[in-house]
């Protein structure tokens, strides 16, 4: 029997590298560096499409999206998060909310949160009130507080809509 109600947690971390800005929840934020990855280095729509697909238990990003591929070499994490949306859609879940926590001693984002949560609602075609986005700092402590990178945890409710 299939369960109606399903939870998710998505994790993603990235570390800073030369640049001079980073991508978060879709938002080009300017920064003094920029974040190492494959692809555009999202880590918010990495997280939350961690979450997503573990929720309805179809792996990880990584799986459906591997760094090895060439195919998504500076691929908009965006376009991923809707892909990911897609497979849920496809086994038969919709999204009930998301809540989000992003770690980052710098640079400040409170300016930004609106929009991120505008970008990941418009993506998985809910209300931005599905949405919840926080920042916090770690007061200076381990990675993240050395200013190294960026972490960020997501959880999301699905709801079984159709299918058996």
């Amino acid at each position: 029997m299939q369960t109606t109600i399903r939870i998710g947690h998505g994790y993603d971390v990235h570390a800073f590298c030369d640049g001079d800005s980073i991508v978060l929840g879709g938002c080009r934020i300017p920064h003094h560096s920029g974040l190492k990855a494959h692809s555009d280095g999202d880590v918010l729509c990495h997280a939350v499409c961690d979450a997503l697909l573990g929720s309805v238990a179809l792996g990880d990003i990584g799986e459906h999206f591997p760094d090895t591929d060439a195919q998504w070499r500076d691929a908009n994490s965006r376009e991923l998060l809707r892909g990911v949306h897609e497979l849920l859609i496809a086994d038969g879940y919709a999204v009930v909310n998301i809540d989000a926590t992003i770690i980052a001693q710098a640079p400040k984002l409170s300016a930004y949160k609106n929009a991120m949560v505008d970008h990941i609602a418009q993506d998985l075609g809910v209300a931005r009130s599905q949405v919840n986005i926080k920042a916090t700092t770690t007061e200076r402590l381990g990675f993240v507080g050395r200013e190294e990178g960026i972490a960020v945890y997501a959880v999301c409710l699905v709801e079984r809509v159709h299918g058996a």
